[in-house]
């Protein structure tokens, strides 16, 4: 983990200005920057940066956030990815919490295997355009395949000569690590004679997300019967195949922008496509995908387009792991590609307009193809037919989101055509299987806490409150029972906004207290006065920070590692000044002034707001109290309690002359 005191170095460094500058033109207009957004498609400018609040925001798409936000969402970086990203630009040492033993080894390992794949790679560029046998074999095979000399420097290929152990001797006389070139598959011995592993082959480098080399794939160009025809990395701490597409990191951004990415089969179906100007498109190297690779996927878009060879004996079997991408909320297309052709042959053949156009044209959704496609092999087979009605069943059960509950629907209708079966039948199937995958998950849950005193089975997003409530309302014939009521809590994060700030601006001259002091020495519990969950976890953690006479600035939150929080308090910082208190006078006729000057005023309208709500909350719950009770005593002790109350709220409302109700 990275230290706190290294997290600091880099938040007090940042610029928001220059960060964002770095990946979008920005213009400056007034007191903020303006630019065309990188999150989507626009010919005028919305994306507008504000250095003062520190934060981002786009008018078109909506995106918003703080600068570490922007390199996450930019480059699909993790947390911890973008302050390491952050700590390299400002030259920021990083200092690492204290890990175990083995944890340190394992980082040591990673660290050493990045090192040694990065100068392989640089040794097998340099080969192919350097040397006598790069030249007449790799780079000729290259061109041969149609790639340009920027495309091969793009995605870095390059090629092992046909000797024993040329690469071997370079890397060892470099002072790399035997085992390390083992462990990387760069190295092989035999005999106890260290070699070459991928001698006489083109290499494709495969890196991860941020352009590292996590490994490499390896085409024989000789007709060689026991040799096989790519040689590929073996796992290892930083390679776990199922982990990875080949070509992420050049497809991200076209991939985001465009809100669809291809699928297809090799390395060279990614280059060729690339080379034509179609960026979106990653490849699963020959393996069945995997849920890692869903949702590596899902990363940058919900749209999945599969290219399939037309003449790919194992289409159908593809399809039978494509549930899994149904279960992630992808929505899934497949293209085939006509016949004796692949994505690399056809679009060298028609050209990328053509390609493009043929994809758009020839998509065929998952589901219903796959329906079809079984639907002829069961012909009048009622046997089949019917195992054919449960498998699709239980396909669609998978889209059980509330927000595909319209997507879920039209599945159902479709194949009930298709199928010529009842489509009350069919939903009442899709259920059954809804609710044999909820009690699996709930046996499988109480299995595992059965010593444990959980007071009931955790519901995962596989099957949310909201789909199991659509799921009753379909078999009703209704719409989904969902709750899509959203009270209004500026006022809470008016409190926030005002710590944030002025937290340590002076409130009183005669005790010398901040604003923090008034607000943590209100006559009631500070947490008691919000509602909302995260609001109040800022605000304990503050106070914890406050006690300790370490007042927070707003950047320890707007830049804090919950993203939960930090996008809360993006959302706060970039409401419109004294938005709150401009409807508070329509609404309440309060009685306030605007601006940083009004902060004295503004945490005392804020403050008296949330606990005249308060106030007005315990009335009501006595007022419910007083009618329930049927003992004598206990009613005149609600009545005195609610005199009480009823004072206390007329001396906000009238004795202060701050807040004014009608």
């Amino acid at each position: 983990m990275i230290s706190q005191n290294t997290i600091q170095q880099i938040l007090s460094r940042i610029d928001i200005v220059e960060i964002v500058g770095n990946f979008v033109k920005l213009k400056k207009r007034g007191a903020n920057y303006l630019g065309l957004c990188p999150f989507h498609n626009e010919k005028s400018p919305s994306f507008t940066v504000t250095p003062s609040k520190e934060i981002f925001k786009c008018f078109g798409c909506g995106q918003s956030g703080n600068a570490i936000k922007f390199i996450m969402e930019h480059e699909k970086y993790s947390y911890v990815e973008a302050l390491r990203w952050l700590a390299q630009k400002y030259d920021v040492p990083i200092e690492e919490t204290e890990v175990s033993p083995e944890v340190r080894q394992q980082q040591l390992m990673a660290d050493s295997l990045y090192i040694i794949n990065n100068f392989a790679r640089e040794y097998f560029s340099n080969t192919l355009f350097n040397t006598e046998e790069g030249q007449n074999v790799g780079l000729s095979y290259f061109e041969e395949r149609g790639f340009t000399q920027e495309t091969i420097r793009k995605f870095q290929l390059g090629y092992s000569l046909n000797t024993w152990d040329a690469f071997t001797k370079t890397a060892l006389a470099k002072g790399y690590n035997l085992d390390y070139l083992q462990k990387t598959g760069l190295v092989t011995v035999r005999n106890e004679q260290p070699g070459d592993n991928y001698r006489g082959r083109v290499i494709f480098p495969i890196h991860n997300q941020s352009g590292k080399v996590l490994g490499f794939g390896a085409r024989i160009l000789v007709k060689n019967d026991r040799a096989p025809k790519y040689v590929n990395s073996p796992e290892n701490e930083i390679y776990v195949k199922n982990r990875v597409l080949y070509g992420t990191y050049f497809a991200r951004h076209a991939i985001d922008k465009l809100n669809e990415c291809l699928l297809v089969e090799g390395y060279t179906d990614v280059v060729s496509l690339h080379q034509a100007g179609i960026e979106n498109v990653v490849a699963s190297s020959g393996t069945s995908l995997t849920q890692h690779q869903l949702r590596l996927i899902k990363k940058y878009t919900n749209n999945l387009t599969i290219l399939f060879d037309g003449d790919n004996a194992g289409v159908k079997a593809a399809l039978r792991g494509l549930d899994m991408a149904i279960e992630e909320g992808l929505n899934v297309k497949l293209v085939l590609i006509p016949d004796k052709e692949d994505p690399d042959s056809y679009v060298q053949k028609i050209g990328a307009d053509a390609f493009r156009e043929f994809i758009a044209n020839n998509k065929q959704d998952f589901v219903l193809f796959k329906l079809q496609i079984s639907m002829q092999e069961a012909g009048n087979d009622s046997s089949r037919k019917s195992q054919l009605v449960n498998e699709i069943a239980e396909t669609i059960s998978k889209i059980d989101k509330t927000e595909d509950f319209t997507r879920q629907q039209d599945y159902i209708r479709q194949c009930s055509q298709l199928l010529k079966i009842d489509e009350q039948g069919l939903i009442n199937l899709v259920n059954k299987f809804i609710r044999e995958r909820f009690q699996k998950k709930e046996q499988q849950f109480n299995r595992e806490n059965a010593n444990n005193n959980a007071a009931a089975p955790a519901v995962d997003d596989d099957l949310s409150p909201e789909a199991i409530a659509a799921m009753e309302a379909m078999e009703n014939g209704g719409e989904p029972a969902v709750n899509f009521f959203n009270p209004d809590e500026k006022q809470e994060r008016e409190l926030v906004k005002i710590l944030l700030r002025f937290g340590d601006k002076p409130f009183s001259e005669e005790d010398q207290s901040t604003v923090a002091d008034y607000i943590f020495h209100l006559p009631y519990d500070f947490e008691s006065l919000a509602d909302n969950e995260m609001v109040k976890r800022i605000l304990r953690e503050y106070k914890v920070m406050y006690d300790q006479d370490n007042l927070p600035d707003k950047k320890w939150f707007l830049y804090h590692s919950d993203q939960d929080v930090a996008t809360l308090v993006v959302a706060i910082m970039e409401d419109k000044e004294a938005e709150l208190s401009t409807a508070w006078k329509d609404k309440f006729e309060i009685d306030t002034v605007y601006g940083d000057n009004a902060y004295l005023k503004d945490t005392i309208s804020t403050t008296n707001y949330l606990i005249l709500r308060k106030i007005r909350k315990m009335i009501m719950e006595n007022q419910q109290e007083m009618e329930r009770s049927t003992v004598f005593e206990d009613q005149i002790k609600c009545i005195e309690m609610h005199k009480h109350l009823k004072v206390l709220e007329n001396e906000l409302t009238q004795g202060l002359g701050t807040v004014i109700f009608r």
